[in-house]
Parts: structure tokens; C-alpha cells; sequence
């Protein structure tokens, strides 16, 4: 499989800030732009960031037209979304893919934009960065080529999950909702990957448990290589007649007979560890670590 690297970041390089997904505080974008500007970016604001319809940054047409122009600009260099939310999955079916496989670069974002990322993987094979918008902890993935190593949290409910002997494959996925509501849309084929879960849900264990099962169903983890579990806010203290969050989560990931590494510091609590998306990772449950090529060359 040839996998889209888009090039590294560079200082003097544009870059451009976009909503596929829900509104944004105007606080929070203006402090992300003022630490992009500190990486020696130039930074641009999408034509409808700020741009509100419901739950949505603007209409679909609006959105789509702010992302699509970021991709079919050959002076901008990566695409940073603001927020996730709702909606990204309304309009990552449209982008202009062509585009994308003529000048690749790298799309950074989370949540509700892991929907475009697997759209993008499905039609380009384009490695991007799950992560939150101007992160700090960004600037490495997308400003060098070095490998990331992810480290087990021992004190992760889930870190018990873990279980296995190493294994490789890309690492594809993120958010459980959104990935499970991509069936017979976006969802790529996962054969050969390592599948990266985490998930921010408050609506009960049954929502875990119908999102996994539905994933199962659908045949589309058939050849998976092994599980990477991230965070999954707000279930820490939940039960349900004597069910965790980790029996759910056993009873579920046991069907597929995979390695699994559990317990790992990637989702929505604060200063979550962003990681690359499509390239080459190993997991090795033993030693705890998550191992990944760079998204960027």
C-alpha cells in the first residue's frame, strides 16, 4: 500500500485554519493562531470559521467550500480544523480528492474530524494527525520526521485491557462514535491496520457496547492486526449491574482475538497526546509502548 506523506512544515510556510464541523470560540481560535504565528507559520482563517447554522460552522456548502479550498491552494501547507463536534461527517464524502493526491498535506484534527480522515485514507491513502487544533505538542508531527513513541498511563481504568505479543500495521481510526457511524460510508477497509479507539461519550455503557457490536457486524475489522485504546472520558465511575467501562470494552475486543494496548493518553481530556494517522505503527502490550511513523517527510 502507498500511503500519502505529505512534507514537513517548515517556518514562512501558509497554512490554513477551517470548521468543517461545529462553531468555535472566536478566544480559543485567536489563541491558536498566536501560537502557530510563534512556529514561524503564516496563518489563515478560513472564509467561514466563525460561521454558525445550529450546531453547525455554516452550512454544508459553506464548509465544504473552506475545506476544499484549503486543498486546492498550492501555497498552503497544512490544514488545521478548529473543533469537532457535529457535521464533518456531512461533508467528507464531497472533497475533492483529486486535489489531495496532487498536493497532499497534512490534515490536523479530532473528534468528529475523524470522519474526514477516514475518508481521506479511504479515497487517498493520506496520512494525517489525530489531534487538537495548534497544540504544542503538534508542532513535533508536523515540523520533523522523527518517530512517535506513546507511553501506556498504568493509572488508565483501561490499562487492564492489555494483552498480546507486538504487533504492526498503519494506524487508522479515533473517535469510536464517529468510526462506527462510518459504516457503509466512510470506513475504510481495515485489513493490515492497527485501530486507534477513544471516545468522549456521557450517554452509558450501551452506547460503547452498540458501537463495537455494529463494528463487529459489519465485517469491516475483518484482518485487523490489533487494538490501540485510548481515553474514554467520563466513563471512569460508571457501572451498570456490575459492569465497567473495561467489561464492555473485554467482552466486545475479545471477539477479535487481537493484541491489544490499552491505556493510552490519547483523546479529549486535556492536553491529550496527538498522534500521526495512516502511517506504519507497532504496539508492543509488554512493553506498553505505542511506536509511529512520522505523518510528514
Amino acid at each position: 500500500m502507498t500511503v500519502l506523506v505529505p512534507p514537513r512544515l517548515m517556518p514562512g510556510d501558509r497554512v490554513r485554519v477551517v470548521s468543517p464541523a461545529s462553531t468555535p470560540e472566536r478566544e480559543f481560535v485567536a489563541r491558536g493562531v498566536e501560537l502557530l504565528t510563534g512556529w514561524g507559520l503564516q496563518v489563515e482563517l478560513g472564509r467561514h470559521v466563525f460561521d454558525s447554522v445550529g450546531y453547525l460552522a455554516g452550512t454544508d456548502e459553506d464548509r465544504l467550500a473552506d475545506l476544499n479550498d484549503a486543498f486546492r491552494d498550492p501555497g498552503v501547507r497544512a490544514v488545521f480544523t478548529t473543533r469537532g463536534g457535529k457535521g464533518a461527517y456531512r461533508i467528507s464524502d464531497q472533497l475533492d480528492f483529486d486535489a489531495v493526491r496532487r498536493d497532499p498535506k497534512p490534515l490536523i484534527g479530532f473528534s468528529d474530524i475523524t470522519a474526514i480522515h477516514l475518508t481521506l485514507w479511504k479515497e487517498c491513502q493520506l496520512a494525517g494527525i489525530h489531534g487538537p487544533f495548534a497544540d504544542e505538542s503538534v508542532r513535533q508531527l508536523l515540523m520533523t520526521t522523527d518517530e512517535i513513541v506513546v507511553k501506556q498511563d498504568p493509572k488508565e481504568p483501561t490499562a487492564e485491557l492489555t494483552v498480546g505479543e507486538p504487533a504492526t500495521g498503519f494506524l487508522m481510526g479515533g473517535n469510536l462514535n464517529t468510526i462506527a457511524h462510518a459504516v457503509g460510508s466512510d470506513l475504510p477497509s481495515l485489513d493490515g491496520a492497527i485501530l486507534l479507539i477513544e471516545d468522549n461519550l456521557t450517554t452509558g455503557l450501551g452506547a460503547i457496547d452498540r458501537q463495537l457490536t455494529q463494528l463487529l457486524k459489519s465485517g469491516r475489522l475483518d484482518g485487523l492486526r490489533a487494538i490501540a485504546l485510548g481515553q474514554f472520558n467520563g466513563f471512569e465511575n460508571t457501572q451498570t449491574n456490575g459492569w465497567s467501562l473495561t467489561d464492555v470494552l473485554r467482552d466486545r475486543l475479545d471477539q477479535l482475538a487481537v493484541p491489544v494496548l490499552a491505556g493510552l493518553p490519547i483523546g479529549h481530556r486535556p492536553r491529550p497526546t496527538p498522534v500521526p494517522l495512516g502511517t506504519l505503527a507497532t504496539i508492543d502490550p509488554p512493553a506498553g509502548t505505542l511506536t509511529i511513523a512520522a505523518a510528514v517527510r
